[in-house]
């Protein structure tokens, strides 16, 4: 049998630390770092940043994170996988290419993976029958969002990433992917495991891995509801896989570094965002979260076995981006004494400035910053004067006019408001895009793979 695979996860979010990466790529004797770097609403921000620039839409991050990256990744034989290149993955190839180029990188082999954008397929889809009901709400009306339509991205399976690998690429640079591909993918590519049903148990079990670390610092202490407990969370060590043929896997970190792996700790991150536990639904197979065992092995090294699950679904979800009005928002702050009261005087004052300007809105919300806020109105009062109190308004509108009639209520308030009124610099309109998630035929989507050379 093989030497396990030592994979690294280097990102689990766009705007994740980077140092913990570099650390992973000097410390951790990888094969593969891999980074994730998409959420369901990134592919509709970079896709209306690429029709205003057709040569962004990749994630802005991406060249700068590579020029750290690079030159200990080359310096350890370390491959990269990542889907940086979200709504364009050959711009952010290239400029990935000019960061190696500049860095004295030559020969190193980029992979490109692309087929997930549907955006220009999206009629084709519905006159031929596709039904695109919404798997949230099972609105079957998508005709209702069609005009406003601004991204369709196909969450795709690893075997792109593994054509990318097979073909020597040294860096891959992807699309919406999904999030654990990008580790399926290289455990795929290094034993040589082909999509059929003798093989679905193993790449389930790292679908199931993928889905461990994938959140990267959630397997090693972040997120935690042991929290306290956790060390030197400021310098966490994000997780290391050591990926065996036989479909077991051990999770670690690097020897020192801040958090902790254990059992509990692994736990956590494999119940977080799941549906039904023993069919978590992936384009490379279907895990079941419900057949492994979890066992402490030594300090910060927990082994998971028995993992398994079922072939691939014939369908893929697809997520469509669509502009949804604009967000009108303000935060004011009030002091002691009486702070709730005057927060209270402050809310019923900006509901009379919205009807006196004749706001025409969607919805209107208050929080009470400190007392409501995350838990709305099963939150208790309290039972004590606080020392200060913030009030935020959020207002969902159609049009930027309607939503800057509330920034300027807001900034208002200075002097209409309670005495001891407070706020910085009035909060811009935005805009607003929902999300329309469904499915499509598996058959519908093709990944195209293509290699740049340094």
């Amino acid at each position: 049998m093989r030497q396990p695979l030592r994979l690294g996860a280097g990102s689990g979010f766009w705007g994740d630390a980077l140092d913990p990466a570099v650390e992973l790529l000097e410390k951790g004797r990888l094969d593969v770092l891999s980074m994730d770097y998409l959420a369901e609403l990134t592919m509709a921000l970079l896709q209306r940043q690429r029709q205003k620039d057709p040569g962004s839409g990749f994630i802005p991050d991406l060249p700068a994170h590579l020029a750290t990256l690079l030159p200990p990744a080359r310096a350890a034989g370390t491959r990269i996988v990542c889907n940086g290149g979200g709504a364009n993955p050959p711009a952010g190839a290239e400029r990935v290419r000019d960061v190696a180029s500049d860095l004295g990188l030559s020969g190193l082999r980029i992979g490109v993976v692309e087929g997930d954008d549907v955006l220009d397929q999206l009629d084709a889809l519905i006159d031929g029958g596709t039904d695109l009901t919404n798997l949230d709400t099972g609105d079957p009306d998508f005709a209702a969002v069609r005009d406003r339509v601004v991204a369709a991205n196909v969450y795709t399976d690893a075997s792109g990433i593994v054509a990318a690998l097979d073909q020597g690429a040294d860096v891959v640079i992807a699309g919406r992917v999904s999030d654990n591909a990008l580790y399926v993918g290289p455990v795929m590519h290094a034993f040589g495991w082909p999509y059929d049903d003798a093989h679905a148990d193993r790449i389930a079990a790292a679908i199931t891995v993928g889905h461990v670390v994938e959140c990267a610092a959630a397997a090693t202490g972040g997120m935690s509801s042991r929290f306290a407990e956790m060390p030197a969370m400021g310098r966490v060590g994000f997780p290391i896989v050591e990926f065996a043929e036989d479909g077991t896997a051990v999770v670690t970190k690097i020897a020192g570094s801040g958090g902790r792996v254990d059992a509990f700790t692994v736990k956590e991150h494999l119940v977080y965002e799941i549906g039904d536990p023993a069919r978590y639904l992936m384009p490379d197979g279907v895990a079941d979260f419900t057949r492994l065992a979890v066992e402490e092995i030594g300090p910060d090294r927990v082994r998971l076995s028995g993992m398994g699950g079922h072939p691939r679904p014939d369908t893929l979800k697809l997520v469509v981006g669509y502009e949804d009005g604009w967000i009108g928002e303000g935060m004011l702050f009030f002091p002691w004494p009486d702070a709730i009261a005057r927060a209270e005087k402050a809310k019923q004052t900006l509901r009379e400035r919205f009807d006196r300007l004749g706001l025409r809105a969607g919805a209107i919300h208050f929080d009470l910053v400190g007392v409501d806020m995350l838990h709305g109105p099963a939150s208790p009062r309290p039972d004590y004067e606080p020392a200060e109190i913030g009030l935020r308004v959020a207002v969902h509108t159609a049009t930027r006019a309607e939503a800057e009639k509330v920034r300027r209520a807001c900034a208002q308030l200075w002097i209409m408001g309670p005495g001891g009124t407070s706020f910085g610099t009035p909060m811009k309109p935005r805009p607003v895009y929902g999300v329309w998630p469904t499915l499509v035929p598996r058959h519908t989507v093709t990944q195209r793979v293509s290699i740049l050379e340094v």
